[in-house]
């Protein structure tokens, strides 16, 4: 019951308006994961940005067990295995970018796409995690069973490689 393992990956690219951009952005995310590419909406209008309230400005796509990991290793190949230790948070999630898809391993710049960079963040989970997303009766998930930043380090470090700065 103390196993870490990784729960979800998320993976999502910020455009900034809707269009043939948005397009393009949902194209590069299918191409990458292999999964189809949701929209991420607009919460206020910023005038000053052109951005109206609902306006398509975002696409993600969250991934799950054995293509969270292999998506996952490809990424973190792709910041050469460092991440610092400010972008873990106190739950032992990771969040890192990525600043052009074609860091990363077997990707090849496309003219038609152009040139993305893209969030990703990794969610940890112990066995037993899902009490707190119950829909009847949900619990809080004790205090020994939490992750905490240092575990999330560890884990990253011997499943992944990754170092820590």
């Amino acid at each position: 019951m103390r196993e870490i393992t990784v729960r979800k990956v998320t993976v999502n690219i910020g455009v900034g308006e809707s269009g043939e951009k948005l397009q393009k952005a949902e194209k590069l995310l299918a191409e990458l994961t292999g999964q189809k590419a949701a929209r991420g909406f607009s919460k206020a209008t910023h005038p000053e940005f052109g951005v109206k309230k609902h306006a398509p400005i975002g696409a993600k796509v969250t991934l799950r067990k054995n293509l969270a990991t292999d998506f996952l290793k490809k990424a973190l190949e792709a910041v050469e295995n460092k991440v610092k230790r400010k972008q873990y948070d106190a739950q032992g999630n990771l969040s890192f970018g990525i600043h052009e898809y074609i860091e990363m391993p077997g990707a090849k710049y496309d003219p038609d796409i152009g040139m993305f960079g893209m969030d990703v963040s990794v969610n940890l989970a112990r066995p037993g995690y899902g009490i707190s997303k119950r829909k009847m009766r949900p619990c809080k998930i004790p205090a020994e069973s939490r992750i905490s930043k240092e575990e999330a380090i560890d884990f990253f470090k011997k499943n992944f490689g990754v170092e820590t700065e």
